[in-house]
């Protein structure tokens, strides 16, 4: 059995918002199933990083709860959080500028490293 689960946001578009709350609530479940879980935020993805964008995206019409609540549900349930270094240079982001909630930066090189270890489960969205 997997004891890590790692999310590669990639594909997710933040036009596409009802999609974006999925993977943070995924992450809350298996962190609360005792796995180690980390989200590396690649592409267009990064931007969530960035204070004021999720917090103004909602994942359904009603709006009753923002992507950052998810965000922050999930890191409060010991979710990491890492940005691709290339995607926080292509979208402006620094120290700065991203939430309190990114633990790090990492590149692929670390993502792929981190994805062919043994007992590891990869999701990407």
């Amino acid at each position: 059995m997997a004891d890590k689960v790692i999310i590669m946001l990639l594909n997710t578009s933040l036009q596409a918002t009802g999609t974006l709350g999925t993977p943070f609530f995924h992450a809350a479940v298996a962190a609360a199933m005792d796995l180690e879980v980390e989200i590396y935020f690649a592409a267009e993805t990064a931007q969530l990083l960035k204070r004021g964008v999720a917090e103004n995206l909602y994942a359904g019409k009603q709006r009753t709860k923002s992507i950052y609540e998810f965000m922050q549900d999930a890191h409060e349930a010991g979710v990491k959080f890492y940005a691709c270094t290339a995607a926080m240079a292509e979208h402006g982001l620094n120290d700065d500028n991203v939430i309190p909630e990114l633990d790090g930066k990492r590149g692929g090189a670390a993502f792929i490293g981190e994805a062919v270890e043994d007992g590891v489960v990869v999701l990407t969205y």
